[in-house]
Protein backbone atom coordinates (compact mmCIF):
# COMPACT_ATOMS: atom_id res chain seq x y z
CA UNK A 1 0.00 0.00 0.00
CA UNK A 2 2.91 2.42 1.29
CA UNK A 3 4.87 1.62 -2.04
CA UNK A 4 1.66 2.22 -4.49
CA UNK A 5 1.26 5.83 -2.67
CA UNK A 6 4.70 6.34 -3.54
CA UNK A 7 4.84 5.00 -6.99
CA UNK A 8 1.69 7.90 -6.92
CA UNK A 9 4.03 10.28 -5.72
CA UNK A 10 7.08 10.28 -8.04
CA UNK A 11 4.45 10.12 -11.03
CA UNK A 12 2.95 13.14 -9.99
CA UNK A 13 6.23 15.24 -8.91
CA UNK A 14 8.14 14.29 -12.56
CA UNK A 15 5.90 16.13 -14.72
CA UNK A 16 5.37 19.05 -11.92
CA UNK A 17 8.88 18.94 -11.59
CA UNK A 18 8.78 20.10 -15.70
CA UNK A 19 6.15 23.06 -14.92
CA UNK A 20 7.46 24.81 -12.22
CA UNK A 21 8.39 27.65 -13.90
CA UNK A 22 8.77 30.74 -11.34
CA UNK A 23 9.57 28.36 -7.89
CA UNK A 24 8.32 25.96 -6.28
CA UNK A 25 5.51 28.04 -4.78
CA UNK A 26 4.01 27.84 -8.74
CA UNK A 27 3.10 24.07 -8.15
CA UNK A 28 1.38 24.19 -4.73
CA UNK A 29 -2.17 24.49 -5.58
CA UNK A 30 -1.50 21.71 -8.15
CA UNK A 31 0.65 19.65 -5.37
CA UNK A 32 -2.18 19.92 -2.71
CA UNK A 33 -5.20 19.48 -5.23
CA UNK A 34 -3.53 16.04 -6.12
CA UNK A 35 -1.88 14.86 -2.84
CA UNK A 36 -5.26 15.72 -0.85
CA UNK A 37 -8.50 15.59 -2.80
CA UNK A 38 -7.43 12.69 -6.02
CA UNK A 39 -4.72 10.41 -4.49
CA UNK A 40 -5.86 11.11 -0.82
CA UNK A 41 -2.05 10.56 0.08
CA UNK A 42 -2.82 13.56 3.05
CA UNK A 43 -5.66 15.38 4.66
CA UNK A 44 -5.92 18.91 3.88
CA UNK A 45 -4.96 19.75 7.59
CA UNK A 46 -2.18 17.63 6.83
CA UNK A 47 -1.02 19.42 3.69
CA UNK A 48 -0.94 22.50 5.75
CA UNK A 49 1.07 21.77 8.26
CA UNK A 50 3.29 20.16 5.87
CA UNK A 51 3.78 23.73 4.07
CA UNK A 52 3.95 25.73 6.96
CA UNK A 53 6.49 23.33 8.07
CA UNK A 54 8.31 23.91 4.83
CA UNK A 55 8.15 27.89 4.48
CA UNK A 56 9.90 28.12 7.97
CA UNK A 57 12.74 25.85 7.22
CA UNK A 58 15.60 27.36 5.11
CA UNK A 59 15.60 26.15 1.65
CA UNK A 60 13.30 26.27 -1.46
CA UNK A 61 9.80 25.98 -1.11
CA UNK A 62 9.94 22.62 -2.99
CA UNK A 63 10.87 21.15 -0.34
CA UNK A 64 7.36 20.19 0.76
CA UNK A 65 8.01 17.09 -1.80
CA UNK A 66 10.49 15.58 0.93
CA UNK A 67 7.86 16.39 3.87
CA UNK A 68 5.42 14.84 2.00
CA UNK A 69 7.26 11.54 0.76
CA UNK A 70 8.30 11.56 4.44
CA UNK A 71 4.76 11.17 5.67
CA UNK A 72 4.11 8.65 3.18
CA UNK A 73 6.82 6.38 2.90
CA UNK A 74 9.19 7.72 5.46
CA UNK A 75 12.65 8.37 4.24
CA UNK A 76 13.01 6.68 1.25
CA UNK A 77 10.11 8.48 0.48
CA UNK A 78 11.62 11.97 1.29
CA UNK A 79 14.49 11.09 -0.93
CA UNK A 80 13.18 9.75 -3.70
CA UNK A 81 10.33 12.48 -3.96
CA UNK A 82 12.97 15.15 -3.83
CA UNK A 83 14.40 13.26 -6.43
CA UNK A 84 11.52 12.92 -8.74
CA UNK A 85 11.15 17.05 -8.25
CA UNK A 86 14.24 18.51 -8.68
CA UNK A 87 16.15 15.65 -11.39
CA UNK A 88 13.54 16.30 -14.61
CA UNK A 89 13.74 20.32 -14.47
CA UNK A 90 17.35 20.39 -14.04
CA UNK A 91 18.10 18.14 -17.16
CA UNK A 92 15.38 20.41 -18.80
CA UNK A 93 17.20 23.53 -17.24
CA UNK A 94 20.85 21.73 -18.46
CA UNK A 95 19.21 20.83 -22.24
CA UNK A 96 17.62 24.20 -22.29
CA UNK A 97 19.42 26.66 -21.10
CA UNK A 98 22.25 27.89 -23.01
CA UNK A 99 19.98 27.50 -26.02
CA UNK A 100 17.95 29.96 -24.25
CA UNK A 101 20.76 32.32 -23.42
CA UNK A 102 21.80 32.74 -26.59
CA UNK A 103 18.51 33.87 -28.19
CA UNK A 104 17.50 35.94 -24.90
CA UNK A 105 17.39 38.70 -26.19
CA UNK A 106 15.17 37.53 -29.56
CA UNK A 107 11.17 38.84 -30.01
CA UNK A 108 10.04 35.43 -29.43
CA UNK A 109 12.74 35.15 -25.72
CA UNK A 110 10.84 38.41 -24.48
CA UNK A 111 7.45 38.11 -25.62
CA UNK A 112 7.52 34.31 -23.69
CA UNK A 113 9.27 35.66 -20.87
CA UNK A 114 6.63 38.92 -20.28
CA UNK A 115 3.83 36.13 -21.04
CA UNK A 116 5.27 33.75 -18.07
CA UNK A 117 5.62 36.73 -15.32
CA UNK A 118 1.79 36.84 -14.78
CA UNK A 119 1.05 33.11 -15.31
CA UNK A 120 4.01 32.39 -12.19
CA UNK A 121 2.54 35.16 -10.35
CA UNK A 122 -1.29 33.49 -11.56
CA UNK A 123 0.43 30.42 -10.48
CA UNK A 124 1.50 31.60 -6.80
CA UNK A 125 -2.07 32.87 -6.10
CA UNK A 126 -3.15 29.84 -6.56
CA UNK A 127 -1.28 28.08 -4.31
CA UNK A 128 -1.81 30.83 -1.57
CA UNK A 129 -5.71 29.56 -1.99
CA UNK A 130 -5.49 26.26 -2.10
CA UNK A 131 -3.16 26.53 1.26
CA UNK A 132 -6.11 28.48 2.69
CA UNK A 133 -8.42 26.05 1.77
CA UNK A 134 -6.81 23.24 2.74
CA UNK A 135 -6.07 24.69 6.13
CA UNK A 136 -10.14 25.25 6.80
CA UNK A 137 -9.39 27.96 8.75
CA UNK A 138 -11.53 29.63 11.50
CA UNK A 139 -12.41 33.10 11.77
CA UNK A 140 -9.58 33.72 14.24
CA UNK A 141 -7.25 31.81 11.94
CA UNK A 142 -8.73 33.85 9.05
CA UNK A 143 -8.49 37.06 10.84
CA UNK A 144 -4.54 36.56 12.07
CA UNK A 145 -4.09 35.40 8.32
CA UNK A 146 -5.42 38.84 6.92
CA UNK A 147 -3.83 40.95 9.81
CA UNK A 148 -0.62 39.30 8.63
CA UNK A 149 -0.27 40.11 5.08
CA UNK A 150 -1.70 43.42 6.14
CA UNK A 151 1.30 44.08 8.39
CA UNK A 152 3.82 42.51 5.71
CA UNK A 153 2.32 44.72 3.51
CA UNK A 154 1.93 48.47 5.14
CA UNK A 155 5.12 48.08 7.34
CA UNK A 156 8.95 47.19 7.01
CA UNK A 157 8.15 44.26 10.17
CA UNK A 158 9.64 41.06 8.60
CA UNK A 159 7.96 37.50 8.86
CA UNK A 160 10.01 36.54 12.00
CA UNK A 161 9.03 39.11 14.41
CA UNK A 162 5.48 38.36 13.54
CA UNK A 163 5.86 35.02 13.66
CA UNK A 164 7.09 35.24 17.12
CA UNK A 165 4.20 37.82 18.10
CA UNK A 166 1.50 35.23 16.50
CA UNK A 167 2.58 32.42 17.86
CA UNK A 168 3.10 33.52 21.91
CA UNK A 169 -0.33 35.14 20.92
CA UNK A 170 -1.89 31.35 19.96
CA UNK A 171 0.33 29.73 22.88
CA UNK A 172 -1.94 32.23 25.46
CA UNK A 173 -5.23 31.71 24.11
CA UNK A 174 -4.38 27.99 23.63
CA UNK A 175 -3.69 28.47 27.55
CA UNK A 176 -7.28 30.53 27.92
CA UNK A 177 -8.78 27.73 26.18
CA UNK A 178 -9.97 30.33 23.28
CA UNK A 179 -7.57 28.27 20.73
Amino acid sequence: MGDDKLLNLILLCIPLSLVSFGGGQTIVASLQHQTVDILHLLSGPQFTDLYAISRAAPGPGTLIVALIGWEVSGLWGAVLATLAIFIPSSILLCILGSYWQRHRHSAWAIAAEKGLAPVAVGLIFAGVFAVGQSARFTPLELATSLGAIAVLLTTKTGPYPLLGVVGVSYFLLSLAGMA
